[in-house]
């Protein structure tokens, strides 16, 4: 029998926050973030923290509350997830609910019952709370059967971090956690901008021209970005080159597809085979930038999988646990893990 009880499935970025709410089987979105006034007021939070973000006076404090896969600020994690829970459940009767959290899975076992602490104690009636391996609910959201002894590459790239994962019968085999990701690409546009035209961009604008980057009409034209002049001081107005953009990304693409072949060089031969016929899967937030399942082939000579919509792979594999028994077995419960 199917649980018909409420549940979570809480895919935690960096970037972006994502839960999958059995109740009417839809995957909120929005922006991790939380802006807080005179030190201890909540002022917004979500795509409104974020609206604020590089915009905000002194008195307001604008912030991820997750840096590199991990929960930095564990108050303002609290803070969000409640409010986000809060608006989700607010017109039905909330009696409590399971809640499914993806973990990184090259994480310590501190950092991992963080997690689990920031669902108990963030006061939203958690009745139980079960970690997955988000390796394991990428691939569950790409709908692959994970409990197959077939080999399976993911790679997800999100805002701070790239994960690159082995699977097989239900576990991961091998997994690297490296420091690369969308905020480093944006990053390397705002250096190389700097760099070229002595303008100072904000990491937004960078972000934007990258999202551009990867949508093939847009692509084809030079981006217009506003910014700062370096040597007057002055607002200025600036086209930049497409070509310039993708020439500033191609270090850390580059560095992606070092680690991927790495975890490839470490793989048993029986998986090394399934995976040269069935490909790399790359998910996650910055999975569409421009070029990088291009290189990425060029660099492994293996097929590239992208899905329609990457960032939200973990959290219908987060869905796919909830709603299928048969998957039930790769939720995993640190209740008893040593830890105060």
């Amino acid at each position: 029998m199917p649980n018909t009880s409420t549940a979570f499935g809480i895919d935690l970025g960096t970037g972006n926050i994502k839960i999958y709410n059995n109740t009417d089987g839809t995957v909120f979105r929005e922006k991790n973030m939380i802006a807080v006034i005179n030190k201890n007021t909540l002022f917004a939070y979500g795509d409104e923290a974020f609206d604020m973000y590089e915009k905000a006076p002194a008195n307001i404090r604008t912030s991820f509350p997750l840096a590199n896969g991990v929960i930095a600020d564990i108050k303002d994690m609290q803070t969000v997830l409640k409010c986000f829970i809060t608006d989700m459940t607010e017109k039905s009767k909330f009696n409590g609910a399971d809640f499914y959290i993806s973990v990184p899975k090259d994480i310590t076992e501190v950092e991992k019952r963080a997690f689990y602490d920031l669902v108990k104690d963030a006061n939203i009636k958690a009745r139980n709370v079960l970690m997955v391996d988000k390796a394991i609910a990428d691939g569950l959201g790409l709908d692959i059967d994970v409990k197959t002894s077939q080999g399976v590459m993911i790679v997800n790239v999100g805002f701070d971090t790239t994960e690159i994962s082995i699977l097989s019968l239900g576990g991961i085999v091998l997994s690297k956690l490296i420091k690369v990701g969308g905020r480093k690409f944006d990053e390397a546009i705002r250096n190389a901008v700097r760099r070229e035209y002595n303008l100072m961009i904000g990491s937004k604008t960078a972000e934007k021209v990258k999202i551009a980057l990867s949508n093939p009409e847009a692509a084809e034209e030079d981006s217009i970005v506003y910014g700062r002049d370096i040597v007057t001081g002055l607002p200025v107005e600036r086209k930049i080159p497409t070509d310039l953009i993708e020439s500033a990304l191609n270090e850390h693409i580059n560095s992606i597809i070092d680690n991927i072949k790495v975890i490839l060089e470490r793989t048993p031969p029986e998986l090394a085979a399934d995976i040269y016929r069935h490909g790399i899967f790359v998910t996650g937030g910055s999975a569409k930038l421009k070029n990088l399942d291009v290189m990425i082939n060029k660099g492994t000579n293996l097929k590239v999988n992208l899905t329609e919509d990457p960032i939200s792979t973990v959290a219908n594999g987060l869905a796919r646990v909830i709603k299928d028994d048969n998957f039930k077995t790769v939720a995993y419960s640190i209740q008893g893990l040593s830890g105060k």
